[in-house]
């Protein structure tokens, strides 16, 4: 499972970040649209390739 803290980088990264409401360790996704939800997941794909072809 990936963290919210990693998951809001990646929105932050991305430029929507301001419409994800913090609330101490608390995520509220709410406010981000379908395809934004899908940039973050294409984004946890990117950085997981990316971690597997440099230990290979």
């Amino acid at each position: 499972m990936v963290s919210d803290e990693v998951k809001y980088e990646i929105a932050k990264e991305l430029g929507f970040a301001d419409r994800i409401q913090r609330d101490g360790n608390t995520y509220d996704y709410s406010n981000i649209t379908t395809r934004e939800a899908g940039l973050i997941v294409r984004g946890l794909i990117q950085k997981a390739a990316q971690l597997m072809d440099s230990e290979h």
